[in-house]
């Protein structure tokens, strides 16, 4: 049996766990899996233009819900080509109740990694048993009522960085004039937030993000008049930031530090980048950083408490900054969530065997050092079959190497003259 498997991972067409989506996609390749996009990020137009329509409400939801249909039977066409052993759909994935049941028949276990707000986003409670596994980011009796659901395959998996894009960085002084402050946010503006940050108005403060409007005293400090960050500015805007105020969202009335449980991804993406954050005490957060891997706080007073001690102290934002990122990359990546994730699938896919002769032993031995380059290449492992190489490779943009064009030209002969496909 090989290790190696087919996985699709259905992206949202938009949202918080579009990137997280492409995060699992980068970790499970370089846990030696073939993996595959269902990019319904380029369905987004399409949908979105169907509001402009100027149509009733009733109209409006049948044309989105069917609009939706299609999508999640784009999907269906998806997993009919590549026959992937797993589909990992991320939060907000457009697949429906239809398209899972016709997954369900068909013997495609599914996963949904639901990295959202139980509370905020309860869509889980239509869509949750309708899945083989379904992991969450909180705990709780989070786990109780999806059993009552019908689903009893739940697992707590908490959020993580990706080391390849959340990582220090040696910024330019350019670089640190556009992007940095005494203070910067990072995020989108909840009520809690926009209350918080009025009583930081007297630092060198930046917030940068969307969902801003109507904020008239924290205009001045607002980037880009609103306009979502991209990632790669995101990265810049931590490691340029003397503070970085990681706030988590709320939606409790009045309530400018919050009570929830889940840790965001901007704590992990935060320590990742080496980067000094002050962030809100969390119920789960002793479980994944220790004493001094954070700076924390409780209430504003603690906030703005840290704030001015921090600011008069560089070497011990260096220390905790430090130690934050230490832990991060040694348990939180989504390499290690990926792993942990597809030991839990492991009973619900099928078992890949390995034919008795190996396909392998049909390359030229001259070329079989350049093979084992390849592999390497495409972090796939030595025991991956034939058809799962043969697809990685079509799945890569660029030209191709002489090795590579063999091999597609090979599965091609073979697909015309040889009969079934070595590997399978």
């Amino acid at each position: 049996m090989t290790d190696t498997r087919r996985i699709l991972v259905v992206l949202p067409m938009y949202g918080g766990s579009l990137p997280v989506g492409r995060y699992c996609g980068n970790a499970l390749r370089e846990l030696g899996h073939v993996v595959e996009y269902f990019e319904a990020p380029d369905f987004f137009g399409a949908f979105s233009a169907l509001k402009t329509l100027r149509v009733g409400t009733d109209r409006l939801d049948y044309l989105e819900n069917s609009f939706l249909q299609v999508v999640s039977q784009a999907v269906l066409a998806k997993v009919e080509t590549f026959a992937p052993d797993l589909v990992l759909a991320m939060a907000q994935a457009p697949l429906s109740r239809q398209a899972l049941k016709r997954l369900r028949r068909d013997k495609v276990p599914t996963v949904m990694w639901f990295v959202e707000d139980r509370d905020v986003f309860p869509y889980w409670k239509a869509f949750a048993p309708f899945y083989d596994l379904f992991a969450v980011i909180q705990k709780g009796d989070f786990a109780e009522q999806l059993t009552a659901l019908g689903q009893p395959n739940s697992f707590y998996l908490p959020l993580a960085a990706d080391p390849g894009v959340h990582r220090p960085l040696e910024l330019s002084a350019v670089e640190r004039r556009t992007y940095g402050s005494e203070l910067s946010f990072v995020g989108a503006g909840y009520p809690n937030r926009r209350l918080a940050f009025r009583q930081l108005a007297g630092y060198d403060l930046r917030i940068w993000g969307n969902d801003w409007d109507g904020e008239t005293a924290l205009a001045p400090f607002l980037q880009r008049q609103g306009a979502r960050i991209e990632t790669e500015e995101v990265v810049r805007i931590f490691n340029a930031t003397t503070i970085n105020v990681n706030l988590h969202s709320s939606v409790r009335p009045g309530a400018l530090v919050g009570d929830g449980d889940f840790v965001n991804p901007r704590t992990f993406e935060l320590a990742a980048c080496g980067a000094f954050q002050l962030v809100d005490s969390r119920l789960l957060l002793p479980e994944l950083f220790a004493e001094g891997e954070l700076a924390l706080f409780s209430s504003m007073a603690e906030l703005l408490d840290g704030v001015e001690f921090y600011r008069a102290h560089p070497e011990k934002r260096a220390e905790v900054a430090a130690k934050g990122r230490a832990r991060v990359l040694a348990e939180h990546t989504y390499a290690h969530r990926m792993r942990t994730l597809m030991e839990h699938a492991a009973g619900f896919m099928p078992v890949r065997n390995i034919p008795d002769h190996d396909w392998r032993a049909q390359v030229a031995p001259h070329l079989r050092q350049e093979l084992e380059a390849l592999l390497q290449k495409l972090q796939l492992p030595p025991t991956v079959s034939f058809d799962d190489l043969v697809w990685a490779l079509r799945s890569r943009e660029g030209s191709l190497e002489r090795l590579e064009t063999a091999i597609l030209f090979l599965d091609e002969w073979k697909k015309l003259y040889a009969g079934p496909r070595p590997g399978k």
